[in-house]
């Protein structure tokens, strides 16, 4: 692995120094399309004293994330990199369809083999900043914040962790469930007890809560109470054994069960959906909390959730104080686009592209 360390563009408040780490193999070509390298070779052989300028943008309304990485892959990888005239947004700007975000200036045998993974690396990042953005923009509805927490380990390859969870604090995630995923912005990762925790206890909630305060006194004491399919039973028993020392409960039911309170109280069931994580389980949750005056005790929930669930969560004033999100913060729905659009300091595209200035661009020292 080739290492670079980088002085990040954001602000102070995101990123300092980091060190980026990439396969040595991207300067010998191996995840440049073929068709790069051999016209590489050829304008060496053919147009070796040509200044092309390269943009990238994309075409969607967006938050930015990756010209950092990129930025670090460039002065890693080009041939010459200190001869390239780089000008580029920064991570966490808010972004329009077709704004260039990127302008590279040089000889493209220099550097043109990287442009497909330059437009992977800011596909993704952007496509997670923007998920989470938008999530968390969601979560805000009601007029307060309400945290959100990455929860996307198990949704994609462990090596993407440490550029997701920047990209999704990019976005305004509260927190990341992964160290990995915090390894880029300086922090750790957060939680508190999977199911698998209850189950080795034999679905004791009360003991498997007991025996995880035990062990780590100084964290929060947030837990889960959904293993037995009965939240509200289950949190006033630890509510009970608790008090004050409990923060808060999390609500994680499948999207194919039905939690025991409408199994006991059938006359509440009515046009909704009575599966998984719904409005009307938490808000009886929130009811019998309060009505044993454990007020103070927040509700945790997550399974499934994603912006337009958030929303309607949030429309219907749901007592939700924090959202925990995975899968769909990892969807990769923004696609970028390099091209040359400069020759020799004449304009030269294909046909459709054109250079476009953008006055908000920044040169890359």
């Amino acid at each position: 692995m080739k290492e670079i360390e980088l002085k990040m563009q954001g602000d102070i408040k995101r990123l300092t120094n980091h060190t980026f780490k990439f396969d040595e193999r991207v300067k010998e070509g191996w995840f440049s399309a073929v068709y790069f390298l051999k016209t590489r070779e050829i304008v060496k052989e053919f147009k070796p004293n040509n200044l092309v300028t390269m943009q990238f943008f994309q075409k969607q309304h967006a938050v930015l994330c990756g010209t950092d990485e990129v930025i670090a892959l460039i002065r890693t990888f080009a041939d010459e990199p200190e001869k390239l005239d780089i000008h580029a947004l920064k991570d966490g700007d808010k972004i329009s369809p077709f704004e260039t975000v990127l302008t590279i200036t040089g000889p493209y045998q220099n550097f043109g083999f990287l442009e497909g993974i330059i437009d992977g690396i800011l596909a993704r990042r952007t496509s997670v900043a923007t998920n989470v953005y938008n999530v968390a923009k969601a979560a805000k509805i009601s007029g307060v914040q309400k945290p959100v927490i990455f929860m996307g380990d198990r949704d994609d390859h462990y090596t993407q962790q440490a550029g997701d969870g920047y990209a999704a604090y990019i976005g305004g995630a509260s927190a990341q469930a992964t160290h990995a995923m915090n390894e880029w912005w300086g922090k750790k990762g957060i939680g508190t007890m999977p199911h698998a925790l209850v189950q080795l206890f034999d679905g004791d909630i009360v003991e498997a809560t007991r025996a995880y305060h035990r062990k780590f006194p100084e964290d929060e004491l947030i837990v889960l109470v959904d293993y037995n399919n009965d939240c509200i039973t289950d949190a006033l028993k630890v509510a009970r054994e608790f008090g004050e020392t409990l923060k808060a409960v999390r609500v994680d039911t499948s999207r194919t069960m039905i939690d025991q309170y409408f199994v006991r109280n059938p006359q509440v069931l009515g046009t909704f959906d009575p599966r998984g994580v719904n409005a009307q389980l938490i808000f009886a949750l929130r009811e019998a909390l309060d009505n044993e005056g454990f007020e103070h005790v927040k509700i945790v929930v997550s399974g499934g959730f994603n912006e337009k669930r958030i929303s309607e969560f949030e429309s219907e004033n749901v007592p939700v104080d924090i959202y925990g999100v995975g899968s769909s913060l990892l969807k990769i729905h923004i696609g970028f686009t390099g091209d040359n659009v400069m020759l020799d300091g004449q304009h030269q595209a294909k046909a459709g592209r054109k250079f476009r200035p953008n006055p908000r661009l920044e040169k890359v020292d």
